[in-house]
Order: C-alpha cells, then structure tokens, then sequence
C-alpha cells in the first residue's frame, strides 16, 4: 500500500515556495493586479464599446466625481429613462447598440427578435444529454459547461472571421436563458429533492419576459416585473474593456480561440465572489443584518453593528460591507442610482420596504466607516450589487440565478468585446512576470530529502 500523502506538510512547501518580499513588488514596479498605485487600471487597450468613468486625473491626483457609463457613447441613463418613457424592454436595443456600434431601427429591432426567436431553443437532444444527464449544483459552472459543449454542436465551430463570430455571439445570447432556466429546474429536482418543470422559449418574447416566463410554474408575470428585470438585464450588459470577466474573454480571444473558449473563461472570471458573485453576499448581509439589530431604522445601531462587521467580529468574519466601494466610482455608481430608484419606487409592492430603507442606511453610514478604516480619504459610494438582490428577491428570483443571470446580460458586452479585439488584435497578449528564483542544481532522486 502506498505512503499516504501529506497533504499539510506539501501545502506548507507550497506556500513556503511562493512567498515573497512584499519591497520587491516596489522595487520591480510591478503592478500586482494590473492596477497603479493609485487604484487604477494599468492602461491595456482602447475600446469603443463603452465607457466607465468615475473619476478624474489632475495634476497626476485621482479626483473623485460623479459616476457615468456610456454604452458606444450613448449614457445609460437615456437608456432606462427611454424604456421608462416608451414603457418597454430594452434590453434587446442595448444588445444590439452595443454588438453594432448604433442604436437599432425598429427593422433592426425586428430582425434582432427573428434571430433570437430562431435561436432560442438549443439543439436537439442538448437540453436532455448536458443538462439532465449531467446536472450542477452551481449554475455558473453549469452556464460554462454548456457554453464550451455547444462547441460540439456548431457547424463551424473554429472560424474567427466576423462574419462566423457575430452568427455565434448571436446564438449563444439567445440560447443562455433556456439553458440557464433549465440547468436551474434540473438542480433543484436532483440536488434540493423538489419537483421540476421545463418550459420552451415563447417566440415574440424579449429576453427579460422570456427569463421570467420560463422560471415560474405558471408561465405568469406582469409587465411592471419584466420591465424591472430587464432594467437589471441592461444595467449588467457591459461595463468596459478591463473588468476581469471581459479582460479574461478579451485575452482569450488575442490567442485565436473559438468563441466557446473565449466566452466560457468570462463565465468562469465572473463565477468568482470577488467579481460577479457579490449580489449573493448582499442579500446574506441583510439577512444577518436583520437578525442582529433590534430596530433597523435606528441609524445608530446599525452603524454600531457595521463596525463589528468591518473589525470581523459580526456578518461573516470577512470584514467586508458587501455592496460597498468600486475599482473606478468614487461618488455614484449610476447602475446603482438607477436601481436604488427602481427598488424605493417597488418596495411597498412587493412588502419589502423595510429590506430597502435598511440598505439604504448602509449606503449613508457605511462610506464614513470604511474611510475611516482605510484611514485615507477617497470616496466610496454603493455599486451596483447593494440593490440589485433586492430587486431579483421582489421577482422572486431565486439566489442561484443571480450570479447567472449577471452572465446572461453580460453575454453581449463580452460578444461585443470580442468582436473588436478580433478586428484590431494585433498580437497574443503576454504581460511579464519576473523571475524569482535564482540558481538551483539538480540533485540525484537517491540524495533527495522528503518534504
């Protein structure tokens, strides 16, 4: 029988060998996390598609504005408040803006449904042979699954012309909501021991009444609730060229991969909490919030709670306010403006004035305490994540979903994002890592010493 394997002794090792000087980051002028010093993002490329702008450099100092995100140069702002106006979904005019660098006609709106209408049911026999044969217990990892085994099922699966890639970005944006729905149904019948139900796309449907149609039982749903998930569908839809899901999709595609790979590596980056993951932890830091303050409306005690989680002595020991801070808003975040807005004016519907005024004191008081931790003065507001599980709980959307359908409104950033690199990708991208190591001889098996 073989030695037992010390697992602890070889990680012990393994750490022990990839430690390093903390002054050596400083000396090399590496930038650890692709960012500056200052916080900000090592400048990578340039892009069209969008634009996140939350501050400003003056005199080689990062000043604090007021949040803006541009779709192709259009805010997103008018976006939402042209939905509001005409009151309808569109999330299939932000697709396509961002896919083809204009706003769409109605013929272009037309031909955008035909297509999704044509797609949306995945290939025979995929539902049955990926999904239930082979059920997930995470829907993420489920989403990547299927993205990559659809590889198998196109008919020309390795051609990066642009004409091929827009037929596949196209296809994978229509097929992700059933696909999505249905790995969610088959978990919850072979992992949570509870009845399933799957429904087909309804053609003439937009994407947000398609989710929804297809989640519940019943098929039934209001207008008011898919227009509010597809106000979340377009605010995730796409949020620059450097976040980590859309660099990894970009990096990717510099390599001349087939866009499964490609768009299965952002699925995976945005799996992780630290990026997509973090509307869950929102929604479980309410919850513990709730069971811990005695009264919720008095701003003091929940302050007084807030400082216990940031010295990791409540919520989950990590000493994080979930839904605070940004890598590039300092002020606002205005995905998180536009659905603090949605969630205040839906509340009182769906019984859940309390969840919002509480999250609402965590955005007042909780930017005062984290600066006051950091013991430095930049600005910190809410992001996008601090509201938008609240919301998806008014639709009664289950927490599994999401993460997913975070992806699923991301896929047309990421497919846009693809498309340009592949138009003006010059070269594989290869940042350096310097080398640490010295020089070490090698030593005959026989005169080695066990860890």
């Amino acid at each position: 029988m073989p030695n037992k394997i010390n697992v602890e002794a070889l990680s012990s090792a393994l750490k022990g060998n990839a430690l390093f000087d903390e002054k050596l980051y400083t000396k090399y002028g590496v930038k650890r996390g692709l960012r500056n010093p200052d916080g900000t993002g090592v400048l990578a490329g340039i892009t069209r598609v969008s634009n996140v702008h939350g501050y400003v450099i003056n005199e080689y100092e990062k000043v604090a504005c007021e949040g803006e995100l541009r779709y192709r140069g259009i805010d997103v702002n008018d976006i939402i408040n042209a939905a509001d106006r005409n009151d309808r979904c569109c999330y299939p005019e932000a697709s396509w803006l961002l896919l083809f660098g204009g706003l769409p006609t109605q013929n272009d709106l037309d031909f955008y449904q035909t297509i999704m209408d044509e797609y949306s049911d995945p290939p025979m026999g995929f539902i049955e042979d990926m999904i239930m044969r082979a059920p997930s217990p995470d829907i993420m990892n489920k989403l990547a699954r299927s993205v990559l085994a659809l590889y198998s099922y196109d008919e020309n699966p390795d051609d990066t012309s642009i004409e091929n890639v827009l037929r596949q970005s196209l296809m994978v944006i229509a097929r992700m909501p059933m696909i999505m729905t249905a790995a969610y149904h088959v978990k919850k019948r072979y992992y949570d021991n509870k009845s399933f139900f799957l429904h087909s796309p309804i053609p003439g449907l937009s994407m947000a009444e398609d989710i929804l149609s297809m989640l519940r039982n019943d098929r039934k749903f209001t207008h008011d609730e898919a227009r509010l998930l597809d106000k979340c569908l377009i605010l995730h839809a796409e949020h620059g060229g450097g976040n980590n899901s859309t660099f990894a999709v970009r990096t990717l595609t510099s390599s001349g991969t087939d866009t499964f790979s490609a768009l299965a590596a952002g699925i995976g980056a945005l799996k992780g909490p630290l990026h997509g993951g973090a509307n869950i932890k929102v929604v479980k830091m309410l919850d513990d919030i709730k069971a811990n303050v005695r009264d919720s409306r008095d701003d003091d005690e929940v302050r007084a709670y807030l400082q216990k989680m940031l010295n990791k002595e409540a919520g989950d020991g990590s000493g994080k306010i979930y839904g605070m801070g940004h890598a590039v808003y300092t002020l606002s975040d205005p995905r998180a403006t536009i659905l603090r807005k949605s969630a205040e004016e839906h509340c009182d519907q769906f019984g859940m004035r309390d969840d919002f005024n509480l999250l609402n004191a965590v955005e007042r008081i909780a930017p005062e305490l984290l600066q006051s931790k950091m013991q430095e003065g930049n600005a910190i507001c809410a992001n996008v994540d601090l509201y938008s599980g609240l919301i998806y709980r008014m639709l009664g959307i289950p927490t599994e979903l999401f993460t997913p359908l975070f992806a699923i409104a991301r896929l047309s950033g990421w497919c846009a994002h693809r498309l340009e690199e592949l138009i003006t990708c010059r070269r594989i991208m290869r940042p350096a890592y310097r080398p640490f190591h010295g020089t070490v001889p090698y030593i005959e098996l026989e005169d080695r010493k066990e860890v």
